[in-house]
Formats: C-alpha cells, structure tokens, sequence
C-alpha cells in the first residue's frame, strides 16, 4: 500500500495545546490552527488523517467446495462433519502463511447437500 502513514499531532509552539487543521480559504492552503492563542502554522502535507482498514478474510470462507470433486485430495473417514455427520470429507493444508505456520488441515465434507468447511 503506498500513500501517507502515520499523520501524527502537531502541537502549538506558543502554548502547547493540539493544533487543528483549518482552511485559508483566501490563500488557499491548509493550516495548523491553536484554538488557544493565535498560532498558525502551514501544513507540510494536504493529508490530515489516514484510516487503514486492516481485513483478514476468513481462510474457512475463501475454500471453495468444489474441491470434492477433486480426485486428487485425499479423503478420511476419521473426521465425521460437524454440521451434517457424514463421514467422508476431502483433507487439504492451506497454502497461507498463517496456516503453514500451524500446519493445520483443513476439511470439507462430501455430502452433496452439506459441504461444509471445518478446521481441526
């Protein structure tokens, strides 16, 4: 992601209190102001706050059910469906790096009207 990072606070030379962003409308230009004392100062960037969303789809979400289908996952009998209690289910470790540091399986049951996704 490029763009700004951390805006920051911006405090007033004369008194210390937080400075706000304020438009001169007849120059044009964004300033600093003190709500305190008369203290301004130009902006050094037009950007006066940056919100990151940081989002992390569910790896659960993002696994597609057709796997079933694949015949090259292998398939257990060991790990019954949560949802439906079928007990056959394709097996497959995802390829994320949150997963590979926990090596953990995830499975998907092949029951055509289930197909529900589950970790263990």
């Amino acid at each position: 992601m490029s763009g700004p990072g951390f805006v920051g606070i911006r405090f007033c030379q004369e008194c210390n209190n937080m400075l706000y962003p304020k438009e001169d409308k007849e120059n044009k230009v964004l300033l600093y102001a003190c709500r305190n004392c008369d203290y301004r100062q130009l902006a050094d960037s037009s950007c006066i706050y940056v919100n990151k969303i940081m989002h992390e789809v569910d790896e659960l979400t993002s696994i597609v059910t057709d796997v079933v289908g694949d015949p090259t996952l292998p398939r257990s009998e060991d790990h019954p469906c949560p949802k439906c209690r079928h007990r056959e289910a394709v097996f497959f470790q995802s390829d994320t790096k949150a997963a590979e540091a926990d090596m953990r399986l995830y499975y998907v049951c092949t029951n055509p009207n289930c197909h529900h996704r589950w970790t263990e």
